[in-house]
């Protein structure tokens, strides 16, 4: 019989926004703070740390040694249908015309959750066509605090 596996689909996820920082920047420290829902989102794109490749060739060997430099905690192109009502969506506009980083707080269905904070760069409205829903997409700039912390994982039990 073959094993069971733990994958499952992204319906159900939810995005939340805060203003506020958290206290301590752990599971803890997020978890006190009152996340806003963004309406309407339709995709989360791949998020997480990447590092940087460093290279060096030694002319003796001829390869090429590589190491692992400095990361980047990435960033999320957020889609969405434009709702101007909605509380979340309102905000997340502000978070663009603003210079401060906002926490967010992704909940998964499976009991997962991704807390981080992060500078909003954009946010743009696309209408389409006839045949389309009147979108907007969001560009979130996760950051790292300075202690080396950027995305906080809780993963379900």
């Amino acid at each position: 019989m073959p094993a069971q596996t733990s994958v499952s689909t992204g319906a159900g996820t939810t995005i939340g926004i805060v203003l506020a920082a958290p206290a301590t920047f752990d599971a803890a420290g997020y978890a006190a703070l009152t996340f806003i829902e963004i309406g309407e989102v339709t995709d989360i794109p791949d998020f997480g740390r990447e590092f940087e490749l460093i290279t060096h060739k030694p002319l003796s060997s001829r390869g090429t040694v590589k190491k692992k430099g400095g990361f980047n905690e990435g960033s999320i192109d957020l889609k969405l249908g434009l709702n101007t009502d909605d509380a979340g969506q309102i905000l997340l506009k502000a978070a663009a015309l603003s210079d401060a980083d906002y926490s967010f707080k992704i909940d998964c269905p499976t009991g997962d959750v991704y807390y981080f904070r992060a500078l909003c760069l954009s946010f743009k409205i696309g209408v389409g066509n006839s045949g389309t829903i009147i979108t907007a997409t969001t560009k979130l700039e996760l950051q790292t605090n300075s202690a080396g912390v950027g995305i906080v994982e809780v993963l379900a039990a």
